[in-house]
């Protein structure tokens, strides 16, 4: 995918999908910093910080604050990458970078990546985030988030995973974003938006006893996890997960049950027909983090890019991410919402 050091992307995959771990001390003072525990600070700002936290993990994580932080003051001019916060956000990623975004094809360089922000800015000039759950795998970074803005004047919450692959600089070389874009017209422009994917999705039947946690995921099973979730299989996925809560796009609460659970994915399989590659993983002391990318097909359009991250936390917390938008409608449909969603 990249060349020279930015082979470090197939390096990972190939590593992931043959059950070895990324090394820390692969990286330039990787060793040092995973045995001291490095970026107090960045740990100080995050709600859990876990993971080889190596020199290059620390800097990215460092930025990646700073611009959630930044007020954005006065609007960017589109195009205008000499903004304050657009100079923060370029910040993050190398020169020739790429960044993934909900549905769509990836953006490459800061002439296209920073012209993208300054229209999110124009439109939520009062974005910020804050870090949740953070887990860094040397060269690997995924960040949990939860962002807030103002859209229509209605205030809009919700969280994000910010997956980054990085260079030795921190800065990083491919990013991709997992969120959820139907939580940004459900309450702004309800009269156009679309019914939402998991409506009336909920426990039903009596609570599961409290058993067990499911046990922590291992490399060596991601060839099995992905070929359940490529093959739709319902039962293999819960199978692996046990009692653990399910949270994801939709429920207000975590499913407990499994009948919630199992009419949640076959809901989602009944509207995807996925075909996903093995991504990128993060092991933590708690927390593990799994991507899976590729395309989705359904009612509303074929090949769309897409993709999901697991998140298997402590106290048996099972957590999807994704965006449900483009399994309840097509291009013309989302252009059509984010041009109200525009409007004064």
């Amino acid at each position: 995918m990249f060349a020279g050091r930015r082979g470090v992307v197939g390096v990972v995959v190939a590593a992931v999908v043959a059950g070895v771990t990324t090394s820390a001390a692969a990286l330039p003072g990787g060793e040092e910093a995973a045995t001291r525990g490095d970026c107090p600070e960045v740990r100080a700002e995050v709600e859990r910080l876990e993971g080889r936290i190596t020199p290059n993990a620390c800097a990215f994580m460092q930025r990646q604050i700073a611009f959630g932080e930044l007020p954005t003051g006065t609007p960017p001019a589109l195009g205008d990458l000499s903004h304050p916060r657009v100079k923060a956000y370029l910040d993050i990623f190398d020169e020739e970078a790429t960044l993934w975004e909900a549905g769509s094809a990836p953006q490459r360089g800061h002439t296209v990546i920073g012209t993208s922000i300054t229209g999110s800015l124009r439109l939520v000039p009062d974005l910020r985030y804050r870090g949740t759950d953070v887990v860094a795998d040397g060269g690997v970074m995924m960040f949990g988030q939860w962002n807030e803005a103002t859209l229509k004047g209605h205030k809009v919450a919700y969280p994000q995973i910010a997956r980054n692959v990085l260079g030795d600089d921190g800065r990083t070389l491919q990013a991709r974003r997992y969120y959820d874009r139907y939580v940004l017209f459900r309450d702004t422009v309800p009269e156009l938006v679309p019914e939402g994917l998991f409506d009336g999705i909920a426990d039903s039947g009596p609570a599961p006893a409290r058993g067990p946690e499911p046990e922590r995921l291992r490399a060596a099973e991601l060839p099995d996890r992905l070929a359940a979730w490529s093959g739709e299989d319902v039962d293999a996925l819960l199978a692996r997960m046990g009692n653990a809560r399910l949270s994801g796009p939709g429920p207000a609460a975590p499913l407990a049950t499994e009948s919630g659970k199992r009419a949640y994915l076959q809901r989602f399989f009944g509207a995807a027909d996925v075909r996903f590659k093995a991504g990128q993983v993060a092991f933590g002391r708690t927390t593990t983090y799994v991507e899976w990318h590729g395309t989705v097909s359904g009612p509303k359009g074929k090949d769309i890019p897409f993709g999901i991250v697991e998140r298997f936390g402590p106290g048996g917390e099972w957590e999807l991410y994704f965006d449900t938008l483009p399994l309840v409608a097509d291009r013309a449909e989302i252009d059509a919402l984010f041009q109200e969603l525009a409007q004064p």
